[in-house]
């Protein structure tokens, strides 16, 4: 990584604000912690300002050493950027995308993406790190991944919005559950049946408690988990899972589940965001990987309205892998 082109003052100040401890940091190093903190205090000093707020939590970055940790992360990606393009002028490689995502987009729709773009890239390589909504963005802040695709229901600072779609949360049942026949499903219909869904973090499961609480509504959660390749399977005649279009598309184009949105507008409220941090020029190989994406995101979404006008017919649930 290119970090190393950066003075040692500014190389271990990224490695502080990345671990939050300057132990950690200098463990990281292979030096000792005084020369980290000396090294520190010494770019603080030519600056004239604190870069860091010391507690018993650790290193917590200041506004100044915000505003320097994204400005240094910019150029630490930039310089990465045109070492991958020397390297490609020297026929060592091709260059590689490197995305992050929440698990409902791993196993059916980003599979299918990632096969496509590497048949119209054969020589590039394809990196996909697959965690929660906070550790997406998490790992967009710190330079790791290049783009990020997940639910959000807020703007999340210090990142920029590549793409956008409408993701409201849906109701999946199998085709012969009773709600199935309706074009929406109320939540007051939907909570007298046993639900599947995210755990608290999960943005679906937020938004679902926050429309039971403004309607005074209680739900009987019959599994919950942060997987829902898990849940999937275990999908029963009478049961509903909350999910994304995205999630789930695999399994409505085989007809096995039918999904209907929710009347609420809480329930309709999320959104899908390719997401890249705030700043940065993406190189052309990631800025094809996100044209691609937001084909497929938009042929997704067509799709879905061709199949909400007729009724599936009955197949077993599968996880689709």
């Amino acid at each position: 990584m290119p970090q190393s082109l950066l003075s040692i003052p500014m190389r271990y100040f990224m490695e502080v604000a990345q671990a939050g401890s300057v132990n950690q940091a200098a463990a990281r190093l292979f030096v000792a912690a005084s020369a980290v903190s000396r090294q520190v205090a010494k770019l603080e000093d030519s600056l004239g300002t604190p870069l860091f707020e010391r507690n018993r939590q650790g290193m917590v970055l200041t506004a100044a050493g915000q505003r320097l940790a994204g400005h240094l992360r910019n150029t630490v990606l930039d310089a990465d950027h045109v070492l991958e393009e020397v390297r490609s002028l020297g026929g060592q490689a091709a260059g590689r995308v490197r995305v992050c995502c929440t698990e409902g987009f791993a196993s059916g729709f980003m599979q299918a993406l990632m096969r496509d773009f590497q048949a119209a890239h054969p020589a590039a390589g394809i990196e996909l790190h697959v965690g929660s909504p906070e550790e997406v963005s998490q790992r967009l802040l710190r330079g790791e991944s290049d783009i990020g695709l997940k639910y959000v229901v807020a703007p999340e600072a210090g990142l920029r919005v590549e793409h956008v779609a409408p993701a409201p949360v849906l109701a999946v049942m199998l085709p012969a559950h009773p709600l199935a026949r309706g074009r929406q499903v109320e939540l007051a219909q939907a909570v007298r049946f046993p639900l599947l869904v995210g755990s608290p973090g999960v943005t679906a499961r937020q938004l679902l408690d926050l429309a039971c609480s403004a309607q005074g509504l209680q739900y009987r959660a019959l599994f919950v988990s942060n997987f829902s390749s898990v849940m999937l399977p275990l999908l029963r005649e009478r049961d509903i899972m909350l999910s994304g279009q995205l999630t789930v598309s695999h399994l409505i184009e085989a007809g096995a589940v039918v999904a209907r949105p929710f009347a609420e507008p809480m329930l309709q409220q999320r959104r899908l965001q390719a997401l890249s941090l705030e700043g940065r020029t993406l190189p052309p190989l990631v800025q094809d990987f996100v044209r691609q994406m937001v084909r497929a995101i938009g042929a997704q979404a067509r799709r879905k309205l061709g199949h909400a006008a007729r009724r599936p017919r009955p197949k077993p649930v599968s996880s689709g892998r």
